[in-house]
């Protein structure tokens, strides 16, 4: 089968209506996910963390000494391995490592600080294995970017040693919503809208929670002494500006960060890698990010 254009994705994504309920939606995302199924070369082996499922993956090639960490999004509600195989799996290969994609407890059953707390069990896991700090990269979309930035900032200030950068695919940073591609970007995005992601906040930080916590909102934080960031967003969806703001604030932090606005493409445009040109393009560009880190590690 040939190549999809992000038309053509838009059109899948809008053929059928948004579930209602947090199983329904679960299920949705698994079948969208599962249409195109990691590539035949990728070795899978499922493990546990402390009871927490994850998923080793690695591409023909890969550095078995280096390793992604991977945390899928869903805005914390939905969302797994299985959704997000095919994007893991690939961008493994891109980076020339090996890929650990993990299932955090959800929210509205596990509302914050879990999946916060799962990722860095999953950090101390990979450091018992006998990873090396700078061998490791940590990365996901949406949520999963915004937990990458809160799993970083916690372990600076742990005083623990820090990867050797992170990946931000389209990360939700700010669960206050106040971004302005909200409401500007709001006709163009097929994905996500201001009342669905109010939703998705309330089940994650409930009423007793501040979403301004950087733990949270990773926005609101201090980026001090944070690793090397790529940041990959599309100009079409209403998350844009919890990127562009990010990049701001990280880089008037001295934090090196590479901002990549991708134009017309949509939220997470990666997940559909396997027929959207774009999607391989982007992980191709990520990857060679991460490679270029750990050399420098190296060299």
């Amino acid at each position: 089968m040939g190549d999809l254009g992000i038309d053509d994705i838009r059109a899948l994504l809008s053929a059928k209506p948004r579930p209602v309920g947090w199983p329904a939606r679960r299920a949705r995302i698994e079948e969208v996910g599962a249409a195109w199924p990691a590539a035949p070369d990728i070795l899978l082996e499922s493990i546990s963390i402390d009871g927490m499922p994850a998923e080793w993956s690695r591409a023909p090639g890969s550095d078995p000494s280096r390793a992604l960490i991977f945390f899928h999004g869903g805005g914390y509600c939905s969302g797994s391995i299985v959704s997000h195989r095919r994007m893991a799996t690939e961008a493994g290969r891109a980076a020339r490592a090996r890929t650990l994609a993990i299932a955090f407890r959800l929210a509205p059953e596990h509302p914050f600080p879990a999946a916060y707390d799962d990722a860095l069990t999953t950090w101390r896991f990979l450091r018992e294995q006998g990873f090396h700090a700078k061998h490791i990269a940590v990365g996901g979309d949406s949520a999963g970017g915004g937990l990458t930035l809160a799993l970083l900032m916690r372990l600076r200030d742990l005083n623990e040693a820090l990867p050797a950068c992170a990946w931000l695919v389209s990360p939700w940073t700010d669960l206050t919503l106040s971004g302005e591609t909200l409401t500007t970007k709001d006709s163009v995005d097929p994905l996500l809208h201001r009342s669905y992601l109010e939703e998705l906040a309330q089940a994650y930080a409930p009423q007793g929670v501040d979403r301004r916590d950087p733990r949270v909102s990773a926005l609101f934080g201090d980026f001090t002494g944070l690793p090397p960031l790529i940041v990959q967003v599309g100009s079409n969806e209403t998350l844009l500006a919890d990127s562009t703001r990010l990049a701001a604030v990280a880089g008037a932090a001295d934090v090196s960060v590479t901002l990549e606005v991708w134009p017309r493409m949509i939220h997470a445009w990666h997940l559909w890698n396997a027929r959207l040109e774009d999607g391989r393009r982007a992980l191709a560009h990520a990857g060679a990010f991460m490679q270029a880190r750990f050399s420098a590690i190296d060299s």
